[in-house]
């Protein structure tokens, strides 16, 4: 099972991917984050395979999430 994180200011969206990603047999949404700040905990918690990330967001962008999560 690849488990995913989904992170997006917009609660549609969100809503949208998840549907997609829980359709998929091998696949599950195991977080949902509302901004940068919120995905970079929530992939620290629930250490996802893959994380769907939004560029802009509040508090912090999902580029700047993306290198905090990654160390860079």
């Amino acid at each position: 099972m690849i488990r995913v994180l989904v992170a997006d200011d917009q609660a549609l969206v969100r809503g949208g991917f998840r549907v997609l990603v829980d359709s998929a047999p091998d696949l599950e949404v195991v977080g949902e984050a509302g901004d940068g700040t919120e995905a970079v905990a929530l992939a620290r918690k629930e250490r996802p395979d893959v994380i769907l990330m939004d560029i802009r967001m509040p508090h912090l962008d999902g580029l700047e999430a993306t290198r905090v999560i990654c160390g860079a």
